[in-house]
């Protein structure tokens, strides 16, 4: 299983040093929530906080936009060369357009799936990302509850991409701890995002990464 703790949960007083420590703990992406207040009721970081997270980083970042104007998100956050960068399908008008821009920049593209929407949804894509991101959460706030389904619904998303592209990574973000982890690896989800978990353990940022892994 790979992590990736998200920094909406860190102490953005002391963001590079935080951005250390989910590193030296053993993370393998660091995810960052870019919210632009219009798409979900939240507004976060632009692209000169994201750049200084990248110089404190020793990992990928993996950056999800959660914005309106995605293409407009991507030409400002491509330059800072993330590892990935996904956008949420019920957003995107053109998203074909949109993986393929993001591709030309040498950037990994994902696509993200909000709760209710199905995987079926992306049937047409799957060959065309190297990742899908499923919302086990309502996106906009870190700390929520886990949306059970989310299980089923990796499940589902699991097959079609053997069928369609075995090489495509499932990444769930939302209320993710060591309590529902077993039932993610089980359903085939390869990545989690964890904010909560990972930066408020009672035994530190090291073993809460651990545990999930």
């Amino acid at each position: 299983m790979l992590v990736a703790p998200s920094i909406l949960s860190a102490d953005f007083g002391n963001l590079a040093e935080d951005v250390r420590a989910i590193c030296e703990g053993g993370c393998d992406l660091v995810h960052v929530d870019v919210m632009d207040g219009h798409f979900v009721p939240n507004l976060t970081i632009g692209p000169v906080v994201v750049e200084a997270v990248a110089k404190a980083a020793t990992k990928p970042l993996d950056i999800h936009l959660m914005v309106e104007n995605n293409a407009f998100f991507v030409d400002l956050f491509a330059p800072i060369k993330p590892g990935f960068i996904s956008f949420h399908m019920e957003e995107e008008k053109h998203p074909h357009r949109l993986i393929q821009k993001i591709r030309s920049y040498g950037i990994r593209p994902a696509i993200t799936l909000n709760p209710h929407t199905p995987p079926e949804a992306i049937e047409f894509l799957l060959e065309d990302v190297d990742m899908v991101l499923l919302m086990s959460v309502n996106p906009g706030f870190g700390g929520q509850k886990f949306i059970t389904s989310v299980v089923k619904k990796a499940q589902r998303l699991k097959a079609m991409i053997k069928k369609i592209n075995p090489k495509c990574l499932i990444e769930v973000d939302g209320g993710v701890n060591d309590q529902n982890i077993k039932a993610l690896e089980a359903a085939g989800v390869d990545v989690v995002v964890a904010g909560s978990f990972v930066y408020k353990h009672p035994e530190g940022i090291a073993k809460a990464i651990s545990a999930l892994k």
